[in-house]
């Protein structure tokens, strides 16, 4: 699946929370040719807006050998150092400083960025001159257990998305044969990452992008009645990628990133995969008795790049929609398909359903 630069500009920034203003690329995101100099140019941008406003600082814990005692003096290490024939105190204090795990990700990540093979030689300088403004950052070697450490005190917005930003990338690179650069990986073909992207890119659009709905992701309680002891405990959680519910009515959509919509055995005509029906089936019965009194309708989302497909059935009492979005169009024409799947009328139901659902 190819999508151009600038329409995965606006996925990650949707799915990240960081919503472009006036849906206008930033400057210098045009000359991005791959994700490596994209995620480089968003990491720049964003870490030098916090520079602007302040890094972010923590107390740390300083050991040294003071003439004015500060803090708390270490007398067990006085005394086997023998300091105070120096005429001096070891002592713990706190400092604030910069040196905090987020940022240390952050110098990190503009490093690692660094080493990509396909990294353009503007982004490389850029890059450079933040490992020097991060000169009193330390440099530490990150893990995947490093992004669960991260507490962030103030500046919620920019350190949120530079940490999920960073992380990306982290599982993103692959070392080179001789282990002297990095390769990043081609992730659109991750269907399993991108399904995050994609359902975090499409909640957000909405909530984002309109005001009739409101939109979250919803825990349903299942329409089952435990026979056996303790079976209720054992049952799966059953929670909409989105929903957006309005007095009058509710949408269920569920976001599928596949490379192909339809599927089917060589010879054979390819079609909906039953799976995803049947989970949306679910979802929509179960969604009729959370919100009585509405008209209950649901959607399956997935992208596509070269044919769109836009179809639409009548279930039961429940109207459904499928959609696969070309996302290899001018961004308005995306914006604006994104749009139609809620805002167009679907298939009207017969007046004796309409009744029943009321």
């Amino acid at each position: 699946m190819t999508i151009p630069i600038q329409n995965l500009y606006y996925i990650f920034c949707y799915a990240w929370s960081h919503f472009p203003a006036g849906a206008q690329v930033d400057v210098g995101i045009d000359d991005c040719p791959d994700l490596a100099n994209l995620f480089a140019r968003l990491l720049l941008d964003n870490t030098h807006r916090l520079i602007r406003r302040g890094l972010d600082r923590g107390y740390l814990e300083q050991v040294e050998e003071l003439k004015a005692p500060r803090g708390r003096m270490l007398i067990d290490r006085m005394i086997k150092e023998q300091s105070l024939r120096r005429g001096a105190a070891i002592c713990s204090f706190d400092e604030l400083r910069h040196d905090v795990l987020h940022n240390q990700i952050i110098k990190a990540t503009a490093r690692s960025l660094m080493s990509v093979e396909s990294i353009s030689k503007r982004q490389h300088e850029g890059l450079a001159l933040l490992l020097r403004q991060l000169s009193l950052v330390s440099d530490i070697r990150l893990t995947g257990s490093s992004f669960r450490r991260v507490q962030l005190s103030r500046d919620r917005h920019l350190y949120g998305l530079l940490m999920r930003l960073c992380e990306f990338v982290f599982y993103s690179l692959l070392p080179d044969e001789n282990g002297a650069s990095s390769k990043f990986a081609d992730i659109l073909k991750d269907e399993v990452r991108m399904s995050t992207v994609f359902e975090e890119f499409l909640r957000n659009f909405y909530a984002h992008e309109q005001s009739d709905f409101r939109v979250k992701r919803d825990n349903m309680t299942w329409d089952a009645d435990a026979l056996t002891p303790g079976a209720g405990a054992i049952l799966p959680t059953m929670e909409t990628d989105i929903s957006l519910t309005s007095s009058e009515r509710t949408i269920v959509i569920d976001a599928k990133y596949y490379k192909e919509t339809l599927v089917g055995r060589p010879g054979f005509p390819k079609r909906l995969r039953s799976t995803h029906l049947y989970q949306l089936f679910t979802y929509l019965h179960h969604a009729t008795l959370r919100y009585p009194g509405t008209l209950v309708d649901g959607a399956l989302v997935y992208p596509a790049v070269g044919t769109s497909i836009s179809v639409d059935y009548q279930v039961s009492n429940h109207r459904l929609r499928v959609v696969a979005i070309d996302l290899n169009r001018a961004w308005k024409e995306i914006h604006d398909d994104l749009l139609g799947i809620i805002d167009r009328d679907f298939a009207p139901l017969p007046s004796d359903l309409l009744a029943d659902a009321h």
